[in-house]
Formats: structure tokens, sequence, C-alpha cells
């Protein structure tokens, strides 16, 4: 265990670095020892708020135990595999990388190194399915739905990386088979790429996945049922709720509600990286992990029947 504070920077703190930022700054384990960003104004901003110093630029920060890094996508691999060349611990937003080579790459730097590597897929960090992880234990058909309206941020990529990556890295954490087919279909509404997209994944072990990821919505949905023997379970991943239907040894159909108690995700999240920063344990959402959505996400994104415009 480190004897002082880790020493932690922000690198990117645009939407979801800003939040980085303002989780790291409150743990009284941690030293936030400043917030990058190529937007100067932005980062001074970021920095007067979580009480740091600002900077353009990472190597004027000196020292690091470990980042977060919440840079566009295209440039995971740039700013990522030097630092963790360097034994810093890498708390990577999802996607892990733009490209499959660069997601390897980036799980070399680590290996080689032995330094942490945590892939930041928010959503297995819900309490919802936190609490019922234990309970999901032979799914055959699930069905996620994860809309929400169009944000400028994020369209860098398409919905596919964007939002249907989350619901696709839970379904292979819980679905211990490979995929032997899948179908896809995809509409670009606002951008040039896909908005709004279904895939259909039929596993090996049987189990269907159909899953919708739409950013183009007027409403905000982020659920997911998964039904399996003698039980059907639905997780509200917005409301941190869930139901959840058995049928007893009389053949009656029970539900029980669960309001799962109110938690920061975030916060669990960087609280659980900073855990393994700190004492070197595992992380919940390696890059192997990581490496495993994305292949998922692009073998979605081969399979995309898209209308011409």
């Amino acid at each position: 265990m480190k004897a002082n504070k880790l020493k932690v920077a922000v690198i990117g703190v645009g939407y979801l670095g800003r939040f980085h930022a303002q989780k790291f700054a409150s743990m009284e384990n941690v030293e936030l020892v400043g917030v990058v960003d190529i937007n100067k104004m932005r980062a001074e901003e970021v920095a007067r708020e979580v009480g740091t110093i600002p900077s353009t630029t990472r190597d004027t920060l000196g020292p690091l135990d470990a980042v977060s890094i919440a840079v566009p996508t295209s440039s995971h691999a740039e700013v990522a595999i030097p630092l963790l060349e360097q034994g810093v611990a890498v708390l990577l937003e999802k996607p892990i990388a733009g490209s499959l080579d660069d997601a390897a790459s980036i799980i070399e730097a680590s290996h080689s190194a032995g330094a942490i590597l945590q892939i930041g897929h928010l959503e297995r960090f819900n309490p919802a399915l936190l609490e019922l992880r234990g309970s999901i234990t032979q799914p055959m058909f699930i069905e996620a739905h994860r809309i929400s309206p169009f944000k400028a941020r994020g369209t860098d990529v398409d919905v596919v990386l964007d939002i249907m990556i989350h619901d696709l890295d839970i379904i292979l954490s819980l679905v211990d088979s490979e995929v032997a087919s899948l179908e896809a279909v995809g509409v670009p509404v606002l951008t040039d790429s896909v908005d709004i997209a279904n895939a259909r994944l039929r596993f090996k072990s049987g189990c269907i996945a159909n899953i919708t990821a739409s950013r183009v919505s007027a409403d905000v949905m982020r659920k997911i049922r998964i039904f399996q023997p003698d039980s059907y379970i639905s997780l509200d991943f917005a409301k941190a709720k869930a139901d959840v239907y058995t049928l007893s040894e009389t053949r009656q159909i029970q539900h029980k509600h669960l309001a799962i108690s109110e938690s920061d995700a975030l916060a669990s999240e960087i609280r659980s990286f900073v855990d393994a920063a700190l004492h070197g344990g595992p992380v919940m959402v390696d890059g192997t992990a990581g490496l495993r959505a994305l292949k998922m996400a692009y073998a979605v994104k081969d399979a995309l029947i898209v209308p011409k415009k």
C-alpha cells in the first residue's frame, strides 16, 4: 500500500472528465494534482471548481500514481500508452479505443509495465445490477433498451460505440457463452453516423439477446430484461430499481420489487479504481473485458444494414 495520498490527474475535462475531477477531489486518500485539457479555458474553469492546477499538457504535473482519461476515443491510445509504460494506473473511459489494434496496444502496455488498467464501463457499477448479479445464473433471453435525447458529445463515434457498447459489455459479462451469430440494423438520423440501432445476438448456449440503442429519442430509458428458467428479472438502470418474478415450488408466481438504495455509480467506479491503485487489487472491468466489448461492437457495426440517405 502507498504510504501517502494517491497522486491523480484527470486528462480531458469535458462533460465526463469534469465529473471525474469532482469525484477525485472529494476523496480523502487522493490528491488531485491537476486537470489537463487542450482547451485552456476549460481546464482553468474545472481547476477552479475542484481546487487544483490547470494545464494543457500532462508534462507539467510531475510524477503521478494514477490518471483518469476522458479524451475523445480516437486519442485513447496516444494518451494512455505512454502513461501505462511509466507504470501509472489508468482509468480509461469506454470504449477502450477506437480500433482493435489500438486496444491491443493499450493492453500490451499495461501488461508489460504491470500497470493497472480499468475501462470505464460505468453500468457495471449500477446498484441495480450489483444487487441482482448473483441471481442471474442461466439467461436465455435478454432484451435491452438504452435510448436518450441527442447530445453533441460522443458523436465522434456512432451509436454502437457510444451507447450500445454499455449493454454489450453487460450482456457479455452475464452470458458464459460465445456468440454464434448476429443480425443488426441501423439508421443515421441527425448525424452522418448511425444514431439508432438494433442488434440480435444468438449465443451458442441458446441465449438470445435483443439490444436497441438510440441517441435521438424524446425520452430516456435504460432497461434490461432477463428471462431464465423459473425467473424473470427486470432492471431499470436509470431509476435504480428492479423487479424479480420467480416460480415457487407450488407453481405460483412470486413478485419481489426492489427499490435499490440511491448510489452514485461513478463514485463507486472511481473508488474501486483508487482502491486497486492503492492496494494492487484487481479491477472489475479490465482491458480484456474492454477489448471483448469493443470486438462485439465492431461485429455489430460490420453486420449493420444501413439504408442509404
